[in-house]
C-alpha cells in the first residue's frame, strides 16, 4: 500500500489534467521506424557478439533531434518515440538468443540437417517474436502500478550523429571497399612443439570498439579473459596431446565433416590427415562445447543468486496487486492502463493462436500444452523481470538465466510425459524463445513505463505504442535473420550450411539454448567436455568474478572479445584521466550520457547498419556468382602492392585512429545549446 500512496503523492511533469500531444502520427511513424532500424542492427550485433546494448538512450536523444526537423515536438510524443522505438531492441535480443537454436538441436539420420531447421523460417520467427513482445507487454499492464516505484537533446544527438558518421564511412571501407582488413591476426604453426596453433586475432569493426566502450573496463576485461583461455591455452593444448584425425573424427561426429577420407571444412586434407586452419578446428570441436557448458552453468549461477530477488519480486508483485484495486479504478489520464479484460483475453488468445498455427512445432494438442506453458511461465518470469529491472536495472537482468530455468522445466515436464524423442526438442525452444522474448521485453517495458510515470505520459497509449513496436519489431527481425543466415548447400557433403553458428555469426545463446535441450532430451551430449565448461564456471565464480561474462568470452572467437576489450579499455583510460584530472561529468562512472558513450552508442549503431544493408545487397548471393559490388573491392589489389601482412596493418593502424577520435571525443565536454 504504500508504493500506491507514493504514485499517487507523485506530480509528474506534465500534469495530469495537461492536454499535450502525445500519441501522434509522427510520433508513432518515427517510433516505428526506430523500432525496425535497431531490431535489425540488434540482430547483428547479438550474433556476432552475442550480447547487445540499450537502445533507449540513443532513441531518446536521436529523436529530439529528428522531430525537431519534422516540426518540433512535446516531451510526450518523444516519450511515444521512445517508447515504440525501444521494444525493436528488446523483441531482437529475445530472439536472437534462442530462435536460432532451432539451427543446433539433435540430427535427422536421414537429411543430416538439425530437425529443428524447418522451423527457422520467417514466418516461425515472425509468429514467436510478435506473440513473445505481446505477452511481455500484456503480462505489464496489471502490474504497472506497483513496479513503476529536454533541452540537451539537439547537443548531445550531434555528438551521437558524428559517430554514427564516422562508423558507416569506416564500415563502409571495410565491408564494401576492403580498404580495411575485417580481421587481421596472427596464429602460430600447428607443427609448433612449444606453442601450436595459438591465435591473436580482432574483428575491427566499429561496433565491437563501441560495445565495449559502453560495457566498460570490467566487465570486457572479464569477457576477453575467456577468450586468451580457449585460444591461447585450451586450444594450443589440444594442439599438442590430440591427433589430428581423432579432431576430424569428432568434427565427423558433429557434423562439421561428412567423412575423413574426403577434402571438408578447416582445410582438412584426408591425404596427409592435417587441417590447414587447425585452430578452427579444435575451436568446432571441443572449445565451443566447453564454452556451452560454461555458459549454462554461469546462467544457472545468476539465476541461483537472484532467486531470493525473483522470489521477493514475486511475493511483493501478487502482494500489492492485491492491495492495490483501488487504484485502478482511477480515471485519471496518468492512470489509465489498458483494461484488465484485454491482458485476460489476449493471453487466452494467445495460448489459442498458438494451437492451431501449422508452421509450429507439434500436433495440435502439444501446440495447446506449449501456448500454455508460455502463459504460465510468461506471467511468473514477465513479472520477475520487471521487478528486477526496477531494483538493478535492464543490463544486469537475469533473462538467459530465466530462459534455462524454463528450459529445464519444459524439458523435465516432457520427460514425464515420455516426450524425450528428437521431434519434441523444437517444442521445448519455442516455449523458452517466447518466455525469452517476453521477459526482455517486459524489462525494456518497465523501464519505458517508469518513464512515462516521471514525465506524466499516458500508460494506455504507452501500452499500446508498445505493441506497435512489437509488431514493427516482429516483421524486420525474422527478415533480418534469414538474411545473415544466407543457407546454401554445400557441394562437397550436399549438407545446407548456415552462416549462423559459424565465427561470423556465432549466435552462442542459441547454441546453449539447443545444447541443454539436446542433453535432456536425447542424451547425447559429450559431457565429458560440457563439464569441464561447467566447473570451469564454478571455478570463475569462487575467484569472485562473474562467471556468465567469463563464459561467453570462452564460447566466442577471440576475434570479438579481443576488439570489445580495447573499447572498454579505453572507457577505462578516459574514466582515470577523468577522475584525476577532475572531469568526471564527462564520463566518469555510470555516465550514460557522456559524449564517450554518445560516440560509442553511433559507432554501434552506424557500424551495425552499415553491416545489415550491406549484407541486404548481397541478398539473395548465389554461390559461386559474382556480387555486382564485387568490382569496387579493393582487398585483393591493396593485399598484391602491401602484402598480406602490410595490408593486416593498414587496417590495425584505421582501428587504432578510430580509437583515437573515441578518445578525444570522450575527453571533450558537451557542446551547450
Amino acid at each position: 500500500m504504500a508504493e500506491i500512496s507514493a504514485v499517487a503523492d507523485h506530480k509528474p511533469y506534465v500534469a495530469d489534467e495537461s492536454r499535450m500531444a502525445e500519441f501522434t502520427p509522427k510520433a508513432v511513424i518515427v517510433g516505428a521506424m526506430f523500432g525496425l532500424i535497431f531490431g535489425a542492427s540488434t540482430v547483428y550485433l547479438a550474433l556476432k557478439a552475442g550480447l547487445t546494448v540499450s537502445a533507449s538512450i540513443p532513441i531518446a536523444v536521436l529523436s529530439i533531434s529528428l522531430l525537431k526537423k519534422l516540426g518540433g515536438s512535446t516531451i510526450l510524443e518523444n516519450n511515444i518515440v521512445q517508447t515504440i522505438g525501444s521494444a525493436g531492441e528488446s523483441i531482437a535480443a529475445g530472439v536472437v538468443f534462442t530462435l536460432p537454436g532451432f539451427l543446433f538441436l539433435a540430427t535427422d539420420p536421414q537429411t543430416r540437417a538439425s530437425v529443428g531447421a524447418p522451423f527457422f523460417s520467417y514466418w516461425t520467427i515472425f509468429t514467436l517474436a510478435l506473440l513473445g513482445g505481446m505477452l511481455g507487454v500484456l503480462m505489464m499492464v496489471p502490474l504497472r502500478q506497483v513496479l513503476i516505484a529536454g533541452e540537451q537533446g539537439g547537443a548531445m544527438a550531434r555528438v551521437a550523429y558524428v559517430g554514427l558518421g564516422f562508423a558507416t564511412v569506416y564500415a563502409a571501407l571495410q565491408l564494401i571497399f576492403g580498404v580495411i582488413a575485417a580481421t587481421p591476426g596472427y596464429v602460430t604453426r600447428a607443427t609448433s612443439r612449444i606453442f601450436p596453433a595459438a591465435t591473436v586475432n580482432a574483428a575491427i569493426t566499429p561496433e565491437y570498439m563501441g560495445v565495449g566502450y559502453i560495457i566498460g573496463p570490467r566487465i570486457a576485461g572479464v569477457l576477453v579473459a575467456g577468450g586468451v583461455l580457449g585460444w591461447l591455452g585450451i586450444i594450443p593444448l589440444i594442439a599438442s596431446l590430440v591427433p589430428e584425425t581423432t579432431i576430424a573424427d569428432q568434427l565427423v561426429k558433429l557434423g562439421y565433416l561428412a567423412d575423413i577420407a574426403r577434402p571438408g571444412v578447416y582445410g582438412w586434407d584426408p591425404g596427409t590427415h592435417h587441417f590447414a586452419a587447425l585452430n578452427q578446428a579444435i575451436y568446432r570441436a571441443y572449445v565451443r562445447q566447453i564454452g556451452a557448458g560454461a555458459v549454462a552453468a554461469g546462467g544457472f549461477i545468476t539465476l541461483l543468486k537472484t532467486l531470493p530477488t525473483i522470489i521477493a519480486a514475486f511475493r511483493g508483485s501478487v502482494a500489492s496487486l492485491r492491495g492495490g484495486a483501488a487504484a485502478e479504478a482511477s480515471t485519471a489520464r496518468t492512470s489509465r492502463d489498458l483494461p484488465i479484460g484485454v491482458v485476460l483475453v489476449g493471453s487466452l488468445a494467445l495460448a489459442l493462436v498458438i494451437s492451431v498455427l501449422p508452421f509450429l512445432p507439434g500436433t495440435f494438442g502439444g501446440r495447446l500444452l506449449l501456448g500454455i506453458l508460455i502463459v504460465i511461465f510468461g506471467f511468473f518470469f514477465v513479472t520477475v523481470s520487471s521487478r528486477i529491472v526496477g531494483l538493478i536495472g535492464t543490463s544486469s537482468n537475469p533473462v538467459s538465466g530465466m530462459t534455462i530455468a524454463t528450459l529445464l522445466a519444459t524439458c523435465l515436464l516432457f520427460v514425464g510425459v515420455g516426450w524425450t524423442g528428437n521431434l519434441y526438442q523444437p517444442m521445448a525452444l519455442c516455449v523458452g524463445g517466447m518466455v525469452a522474448i517476453a521477459a526482455a521485453n517486459a524489462g525494456a517495458t518497465s523501464q519505458d513505463l517508469k518513464t512515462g510515470f516521471l514525465v506524466g505520459a499516458t500508460p494506455r497509449l504507452q501500452q499500446i505504442g508498445l505493441m506497435i513496436g512489437a509488431v514493427a519489431a516482429a516483421l524486420v527481425i525474422g527478415f533480418t535473420v534469414q538474411v545473415l543466415d544466407k543457407p546454401t548447400v554445400d557441394a562437397a557433403t550436399g549438407l545446407v550450411t548456415h552462416q549462423i553458428g559459424t565465427e561470423q555469426f556465432p549466435a552462442p545463446q542459441g547454441t546453449l539454448m539447443a545444447t541443454l535441450i539436446r542433453g535432456l532430451l536425447a542424451h547425447n551430449l559429450d559431457w565429458q567436455f560440457v563439464l569441464v565448461g561447467v566447473f570451469l564456471a564454478i571455478t570463475i565464480e569462487l575467484c569472485g568474478v562473474s562467471p556468465l561474462s567469463f563464459a561467453v568470452g570462452a564460447y566466442l572467437p577471440l576475434s570479438t572479445t579481443l576488439p570489445i576489450f580495447i573499447g572498454g579499455a579505453i572507457k577505462g583510460i578516459v574514466d582515470r584521466r577523468g577522475n584525476r584530472d577532475g572531469a568526471a561529468a564527462n564520463s566518469g562512472h555510470g555516465e550514460d550520457v557522456g559524449p564517450g558513450s554518445l560516440f560509442a552508442t553511433g559507432l554501434v549503431a552506424g557500424g551495425t547498419l552499415t553491416g545489415t544493408i550491406v549484407a541486404f545487397l548481397h541478398w539473395p548471393d548465389e554461390p559461386g556468382k559474382a556480387s555486382w559490388l564485387d568490382p569496387v573491392e579493393l582487398s585483393a589489389r591493396l593485399a598484391g602492392v602491401l602484402g598480406n601482412g602490410g595490408y593486416q596493418i593498414l587496417g590495425v593502424i584505421c582501428f587504432v585512429i578510430m580509437g583515437l577520435v573515441l578518445y578525444r571525443v570522450a575527453r571533450k565536454p558537451l557542446p551547450m545549446t
